[in-house]
């Protein structure tokens, strides 16, 4: 059983945000495209990593994303809104995972898990989390209700 079969309320998350769905976001079906899941979940994260009341990265640091899975459950449909939650799965050396779960009127669209790596802006490599970092990012996990 991987996290994207835990099932978590939005209540859930350490972090919450929302989209509108755009009409710009259906596909020939008449559904959001499949691709625009993966924009939501950047939209998650970049509230997630970059909120200003807990600063993730230091000065000369950023992320870069390094994988993304999506286990589409609904179709998402124009007008409406996408809720999103993010919490943290896992902190590594110079990584981290979040988990995300992307809700339309309380029901469960999809969920992702997203490893993010910790760069140096000006090398480009990958370089670990510091404390103060990964502090923050143990308080933003998510409880295993599987």
């Amino acid at each position: 059983m991987t996290d994207l079969d835990t099932r978590r309320a939005l209540e859930d998350f350490p972090s919450r945000t929302s989209a509108d769905i755009r009409y710009s976001d259906l596909d020939r079906q008449g559904h959001v495209n499949n691709a625009v899941f993966a924009t939501f979940s950047e939209v998650g994260r970049v509230a997630f990593m970059y909120d200003p009341a807990r600063p993730l990265a230091p000065e000369g640091r950023s992320f870069v994303i390094a994988r993304l899975l999506i286990d589409f459950r609904a179709e998402l449909f124009w007008p409406g809104t996408v809720d999103i939650g993010t919490g943290v799965l896992k902190v590594g050396r110079s990584s981290f995972t979040l988990g995300q779960d992307l809700f339309s009127q309380s029901h469960l669209a999809a969920a992702t898990e997203a490893t993010i790596v910790m760069v140096d802006k000006e090398t480009r490599g990958s370089t670990p989390l510091p404390l103060q970092t990964r502090d923050i990012l143990q308080e933003l996990m998510l409880k295993d209700e599987s």
